[in-house]
């Protein structure tokens, strides 16, 4: 199964990326903690956010697909559930 990741989610990762490399020279530059796990915390949720718009996109995708073949969407929905469950 082929998945077509967007644009918008790649520049989201690009930023995240970003972000990371801003927190790496806050601790080479010896920064507070504070100011460290704020950074973090922004990343964090970032990364929360671009987790939901996948799984989200690969939801609508495999619903309809399953449609299609009139099999149950019900199982569809529940994996995704548990996707979104694992990843926090």
């Amino acid at each position: 199964m082929d998945y077509d990741y967007g644009d918008d989610i790649k520049k989201r990762l690009r930023r995240i990326e970003g972000q990371i490399r801003g927190v790496l020279s806050m601790m080479e530059q010896q920064k507070s903690c504070k100011e460290v796990v704020a950074q973090l915390t922004a990343i964090r949720n970032a990364s929360d956010k671009a987790i939901a718009q996948i799984v989200a996109e690969n939801l609508q995708r495999c619903l309809r697909e399953e449609q299609e073949k009139g099999g149950d969407t019900s199982k569809v929905v529940q994996e995704a559930v548990e996707l979104l469950v694992k990843s926090r």
